[in-house]
């Protein structure tokens, strides 16, 4: 009795770092299995930063060799887009059909002979050949690395990992501003070509790596392969009691009965996407219509604010700033893409820990603000042709610095984050393609208008116009875009409105706080 009256202070009042493990839960170490997939699935994204970016200067050495006018270069540059949209839309039925693992190798197939058709174009027709054939790559690239990633993510770090889509495509954006200084010196007949021909090298090894690595556990549920999607979820999961929840999640969301473990009776509810555009479009639910609105207002918003205007014409823009020469300007761009690596680097560390809501509306206001004194020093500039305003040109170079870093910190990656994760789990894969498929009729209109837009209401005025649309954007952003940090991806409907049948508004709390006590704040109001 006096051993038990002697340990009950220690009960009921125990050390202060006692305390605090029990109100916080220790977070469980990154997965190391779905940290290996995501990497590999995220790779195929290199291809879309790297044609974007290698164009940017392919294209001053293509006009001076072919003797093509400033027009026939806008289409150039953006025709990629429209074939991109038609790639992004096949590619959420393929990936319902074949597989997530088998259409990334699909998409590097089909870039890797753009790539080739590109770089070996003996006239101007051929290379809008190859454009158009990397134009429909591009577009499965872009729509199925971010829901691969989202579905094979635990929720711990999903954010995390889903942002490594917008990652590669930011190393492909360095790459291609690298290739574009490393081969200017060479003879113009020959630059521009071998620029290209290096993009057909990441196809091949994305291809071979992606082998490696197992298909989506939520796409296996839909074909009714329940032991395989199991055994996936196993290596995934950041606890074997996650696994079971997730798995349980997904049956039920597929509409599988819960105790229903027989692979045959399962394959009664195979699914390739049939009936899906309907329930998207025709008849839509209000929180899937409420996710749809949400999912093509944050694609538009992202390229709308003028992003590939930076990143296809950075070498006219520094060309305006007072930067004359081809390699100096060439030379300013390789900055801007280390300034947008560097800052996606900083943003995969943060979605998790900070949350989506607080990063979209800080990059969006960054945005704002840098377009505003980009335009205001852009507009000095022009009024002053004859003077060297060297703080002008300063102050220009270092805005467009800081546009692409308050880009890629929050908006650059959450748009491809948030796109992937909020769709019931039936529709996210043809939804995300619709997303997709926004994300790049903007980027087309964008990339194909910019020089006519600029010619008639002068560069000053172009970046004021992307300032009123991204200033749009924040508040479309703080108005309609809710948290989903600490959310299953089985949760987003109801996190959109849609009401909780008994007992699962109290399975959903309970869920967020079993996951962590740093998620427990994730839950917002709608």
């Amino acid at each position: 009795m006096d051993d038990q009256k002697a340990k009950a202070p220690a009960i009921s009042d125990p050390p202060p770092n006692q305390t605090l493990a029990l109100e916080k839960p220790k977070k469980p170490p990154r997965n190391k299995y779905a940290l290996a997939c995501a990497t590999l699935a995220s790779m195929i994204s290199i291809l879309s930063g790297y044609d974007g970016a290698v164009m940017s200067g392919a294209s001053v050495f293509i006009q001076k060799y072919l003797k093509i006018n400033d027009t026939q270069v806008e289409i150039l540059a953006g025709i990629i887009n429209p074939f991109a949209l038609v790639g992004s839309i096949a590619a959420g039925r393929t990936s319902d059909w074949i597989g997530r693992h088998y259409t990334i190798i699909f998409a590097a197939a089909i870039f890797l002979a753009g790539a080739l058709l590109m770089g070996l174009a003996p006239n101007y027709a051929i290379l809008m050949v190859g454009r158009l054939v990397a134009g429909v790559g591009i577009g499965y690239a872009l729509m199925i690395a971010p829901v691969y990633t989202a579905e094979i993510a635990p929720t711990s770090s999903r954010g995390f990992l889903t942002s490594f889509p917008e990652v590669f495509i930011n190393v492909g954006i360095l790459l291609g501003y690298v290739s574009n200084l490393a081969f200017a010196k060479l003879p113009d007949h020959l630059n521009w070509r071998i620029m290209f021909c290096v993009g057909a090298v990441p196809p091949i090894f994305v291809a071979i790596a992606v082998l490696a690595m197992p298909e989506s556990p939520r796409w296996l549920v839909m074909q009714g392969r329940l032991g395989e999607a199991e055994r996936v979820l196993a290596k995934t999961s950041d606890t074997p009691e996650e696994a079971q929840l997730r798995l349980l999640e997904i049956k039920e969301a597929a509409g599988i009965p819960e105790n229903c473990n027989d692979e045959v009776v399962a394959e009664s509810k195979k699914n390739h996407g049939e009936g899906v555009w309907k329930d998207l479009l025709l008849r839509p639910t209000p929180s899937v219509r409420r996710i749809l609105i949400a999912a093509i207002g944050l694609q538009f918003f992202q390229q709308a604010s003028g992003i590939d205007s930076v990143v296809l014409y950075s070498p006219r823009v520094f060309e305006k700033a007072g930067l004359k020469s081809d390699s100096n300007s060439l030379g300013a761009t390789v900055a801007v893409g280390f300034m947008k690596t560097a800052a996606i680097l900083v943003a995969t560390f943060l979605l998790d820990r900070v949350g989506r809501r607080p990063l979209l509306l800080s990059s969006a206001g960054g945005m704002v603000i840098s377009l505003v004194i980009l335009a205001s020093s852009l507009s000095v500039i022009e009024h002053h042709p004859h003077e060297k305003l060297t703080w002008a040109a300063a102050m220009s170079i270092s805005t467009v610095l800081t546009f692409v870093g308050s880009f890629s910190i929050g908006l650059g990656p959450i748009a491809w984050v948030y796109t992937s994760e909020i769709f019931p789990l039936r529709l996210r894969a043809q939804g995300a393609s619709l997303g997709t498929a926004t994300n790049r009729i903007v980027s087309g209109v964008i990339s194909m208008t910019f020089i006519s837009l600029y010619k008639t209401i002068t560069i000053a005025g172009s970046y004021f116009f992307y300032a009123g649309i991204a200033a749009a954007g924040w508040l479309f952003f703080y108005f309609f875009l809710p948290e989903t940090r600490g959310r299953s991806l089985e949760d987003m409907e109801v996190l959109f409105g849609k009401k909780p049948e008994g007992g699962e508004e109290e399975k959903v709390e309970a869920e967020v706080v079993h996951r962590g006590g740093e998620d427990s704040n994730a839950k917002t109001e709608v």
